[in-house]
């Protein structure tokens, strides 16, 4: 029912900005933030990048779910809304990998950058990436709520985690001072 209104031009937009999940958004975000010497959001992005990427990972490996284009195949359902020049995978798709990186990334700027309305763009921003996996018949609903949900829970524990462990945090900052001097 999410997934049968296409159009070229949101095809198009989907094929491109499902990126925006992508583990390699990820680890450009976190090089532009130490770069930008937020060394501390840096290091709670990468702990939430990583600790979320590793659960998904797992847990694709134990449920090992189809996605949508071997389900269909499977229950002989005619689905005519692949897109074209989308590479349509067929396991692992509980839960959605690219979906849980773009809430992890999305609950930890929310709560650095604390103004609401950056917040709420943020959260804008993780949903399409999550709707975009669906549109391009790459996970169903539950990969994605779930997904989101993980991404949320793992993004919150990781500015829980860092911030408080000040010595932790400021051993970090000594190491990567020293290392760039």
């Amino acid at each position: 029912m999410l997934n049968f209104y296409h159009t070229g031009w949101l095809d198009v937009f989907f094929s491109y900005y499902t990126v925006m999940g992508d583990g390699a958004m990820c680890v450009v975000i976190i090089i532009i933030m130490f770069f930008f010497k937020r060394r501390n959001l840096a290091l709670i992005l990468l702990v939430a990048y990583l600790s979320s990427g590793i659960f998904v990972q797992i847990l694709k490996r134990f449920i090992n779910n189809p996605r949508p284009c071997l389900y269909f195949d499977q229950i002989s359902f005619k689905y005519s809304y692949f897109v074209n020049g989308v590479h349509n995978m067929h396991s692992g798709s509980f839960p959605s990998g690219h979906t849980t990186s773009a809430f992890a990334m999305t609950i930890v700027l929310a709560i650095y950058f604390r103004q609401k309305w950056m917040g709420l763009l943020f959260l804008l921003l993780a949903v399409l990436a999550g709707y975009s996996r669906i549109y391009l018949a790459q996970h169903f609903l539950e990969d994605v709520v779930a997904g989101a949900l993980i991404g949320s829970v793992f993004g919150l524990g990781s500015v829980y985690l860092i911030s408080q462990s000040p010595n932790w945090k400021t051993s970090i900052n000594t190491r990567l001072n020293s290392v760039l001097k």
